[in-house]
């Protein structure tokens, strides 16, 4: 799925989403990341909802975020509540959704100025 395009230059937005890639400010990925306006972490080492652990969450918590949302691949999958509970803890919110919806949702919310940061999961 192709999304408009943002400019580049004022912070990352998702340009397009299928089961094999995600693309950030044109640039292909083919990898889960975390994503927000101000960083790209690539790599992000879940493969899949079923693979997710506290410790996946720690790099999303340093971010500081008021919103989190998590693409758990092409079908929704929620995780455990305690794998994203410290984000609970805190007072953020976190919404659950297939990587799709999450790609839009976090592109509308980033474009508001929302902070939001993003953990998307592109299957192996």
């Amino acid at each position: 799925m192709k999304f408009a395009e943002d400019d580049p230059t004022e912070g990352y937005f998702i340009t397009l989403y299928n089961e094999d890639t995600i693309q950030v400010n044109g640039k292909n990925f083919n990898c889960s990341l975390i994503i927000s306006s101000q960083q790209l972490k690539t790599d992000w080492p879940p493969r899949s909802p079923q693979n997710l652990i506290a410790e996946h969450f720690t790099t999303i918590v340093e971010m500081k975020p008021e919103l989190v949302l998590l693409g758990t691949g092409n079908t929704l999958i929620f995780p455990p509540v305690e794998t994203y509970a410290e984000l609970i803890r805190r007072g953020v919110g976190v919404e659950i959704m297939d990587t799709g919806a999450a790609c839009r949702t976090y592109n509308i919310l980033s474009s508001e100025g929302r902070h939001v940061v993003c953990g998307l999961i592109l299957a192996d």
